[in-house]
């Protein structure tokens, strides 16, 4: 293996959170195109059979353990039941994520109950942060943070799932419905 690719490895394997390809040319005194060349290089080394993957998430590129080994990886990490997301904090999660920007009571009228807690709680792990207020006196609104997009390994917003086939009822949906077309999370909002 060349220089490039091992010190990219290096760079990927001591960093706390995914680098864009500008910090790396940064970082190593290449260009992007050639650092592109060499995480190319490193996928292919860390294929589908190793271990370890090279993984574009949250806007730029991380060395991590492949998910189907999570479990085992758990068990050394022990990792805390407060680490764990309870079903509301995730279907608190995936309202925002689809959503977003959006504030607590717009989030509690579409799941039916309080947000406020499971938004504080979101905040307080970094999954969610404040989006600003729409106007004077406006509720604030949240997003998902880049940790959420590491977490669920997505590169950003447009790794969403597609909610075409989604059944959307109750007074509101056919707000929500326009809403997430206009996000490009659906195809028609007359669907």
């Amino acid at each position: 293996m060349s220089e490039l690719p091992r010190q990219i490895e290096a760079l990927l394997f001591i960093s706390p959170e995914p680098l864009p390809v500008a910090r790396l040319s940064e970082l190593t005194g290449e260009d992007a195109e050639p650092v592109r060349r060499a995480l190319v290089e490193l996928a292919e080394r860390h294929g589908p059979g190793a271990a370890l993957e090279i993984a574009e998430v949250a806007g730029g590129f991380a060395l991590r353990v492949r998910a189907d080994l999570g479990e085992v990886c758990d068990r050394l990490r022990a990792r805390p039941p407060e680490d764990r997301l309870s079903p509301a904090a995730l279907e608190t999660l995936a309202v925002v994520a689809y959503m977003e920007p959006i504030s607590r009571p717009e989030i509690g009228r579409m799941r039916g109950v309080s947000a406020d807690a499971t938004v504080a709680g979101l905040l307080e792990r970094g999954l969610l942060e404040e989006a600003g207020r729409p106007g004077e006196g406006g509720a604030m609104r949240y997003r998902t943070t880049r940790a959420f997009q590491e977490r669920f390994g997505l590169r950003g917003p447009e790794d969403l799932p597609q909610l075409d086939r989604f059944e959307l009822t109750g007074p509101e949906a056919d707000a929500v419905r326009r809403r997430l077309a206009e996000a490009g999370h659906m195809g028609d909002a007359d669907g």
